[in-house]
């Protein structure tokens, strides 16, 4: 695809867009993140895209990222991580360009050049949240995906459902815990979680989707299950189980004035026995742990109702750029709406990408349609 429709008034770019690729990060998914940035590195389009690796190591430092992305993925013996460095890397607008600049202690700072987008390929708290959005748009930089506002609602589990509600859309019973209200009264908030009935499941609220979630089945093991959570995030969110099958639809931001395009919904089936529910092995570790049906066994017009929906939640939010949005599908056909996941697992084995593969449009040409959204997309207030 063609990257010459660029935003009107906006400067010619080079004829070979300079991505920088950002990963790694301070949240507890790293990790995850490490392993998206070595399927987004091996597949992006070399001959088209100029692309330096930025990883950020869980100190929060800055440094220039190896492109081997066997370096990154999970068939090594230890989960990957971004290594803190002596050379720091910082993104700065100097003379109206977006420049990278490499500091090290005693040396004379470095400049790499222009940076014409970024790709945030990181996962929960400071990256998945907003924060990662407000320095980039400081910046006057270019980056693929939701801004800051839409990113901090889809992080936040609590706030999300509360838009989600507002705009029409069915969620299911939760509560939501405070740090100040489990500290304070307890009792309170065990009173709240029984109504709901069991079993329940416990989530850190703004901890991305795969840490510190526990299912509980009695009251007994509630407080565990919270001091788990809370490991992660001191706002919970604790909703009622929900008998039905999980649904899931990716959604991609349309082009100029577009409606936004969903992909045909997919299924998770989870291997029995080992995972009572999606949990971060099955997603990212255990290659037979989960498998994904696309279409979803579901009728025609529950499909077409998904699709409908996932559009309206990324609307609701205010999500640019890629979503995926997960139901619930209950015996009585009803659709609820779980949660939507503003920058989801981009491996090629993730759930998003997969089901765009297989409503027609493969990995690499999804990379190159994030990226030419991102750069006809201008800063600031929008």
């Amino acid at each position: 695809m063609s990257h010459e429709n660029l935003a009107a008034g906006e400067p010619a770019r080079r004829a070979k867009p300079r991505v920088a690729v950002l990963f790694g990060g301070r949240s507890s998914e790293h990790a995850v993140s490490c392993v998206t940035a070595a399927g987004v590195l091996g597949a992006i389009n070399k001959d088209k895209y100029e692309v330096i690796p930025i990883g950020i190591a869980k100190t929060g430092q800055w440094v220039l990222a190896s492109a081997d992305t066997a370096q990154w993925s999970l068939a090594g013996t230890s989960l990957p991580e971004v290594a803190p460095s002596p050379q720091t890397v910082t993104l700065a607008e100097i003379g109206g360009e977006h420049q990278l600049i490499v500091t090290a202690p005693n040396e004379v700072p470095q400049e790499l050049g222009t940076v014409d987008v970024v790709f945030p390929l990181l996962h929960g708290p400071f990256g998945e949240d907003g924060t990662i959005q407000g320095l980039l748009e400081l910046s006057d930089t270019r980056y693929v995906g939701a801004g800051v506002l839409a990113s901090a609602v889809g992080m936040d589990k609590h706030f999300m459902k509360v838009v989600f509600e507002a705009a029409g859309l069915q969620v299911g019973p939760y509560v939501a815990v405070t740090d100040r209200q489990w500290r304070k009264d307890p009792e309170s908030v065990r009173k709240q979680v029984d109504r709901l009935g069991f079993p329940v499941f416990v989530k850190p609220a703004r901890a991305g989707s795969s840490m510190g979630i526990s299912k509980v089945d009695s009251l007994e093991l509630l407080d565990a299950a919270i001091e788990e959570a809370r490991r992660h995030d001191l706002k919970l969110v604790i909703e009622a189980g929900i008998t039905g099958r999980e649904i899931e639809c990716a959604v991609l931001e349309g082009r100029g004035t577009e409606a936004p395009r969903t992909s045909m919904p997919g299924e998770i089936s989870v291997a029995g026995g080992t995972h009572e529910f999606y949990d971060f092995n099955a997603k990212y570790v255990e290659d037979d742990a989960a498998s994904l049906s696309c279409p979803a066994d579901i009728p025609e017009e529950a499909i077409a109702r998904v699709r409908e929906l996932a559009a309206a939640a990324f609307d609701a939010v205010g999500a640019e750029g890629l979503s995926r949005v997960d139901f619930f599908y209950t015996p009585a056909g009803e659709l609820i709406i779980n949660e939507i996941n503003t920058m989801p697992g981009f491996t090629p084995k993730s759930m998003y990408p997969q089901m765009w593969a297989a409503s027609g449009l493969g990995y690499a040409d999804l990379i190159d349609e994030l990226i030419y959204l991102a750069l006809n997309r201008k800063t600031g207030l929008r």
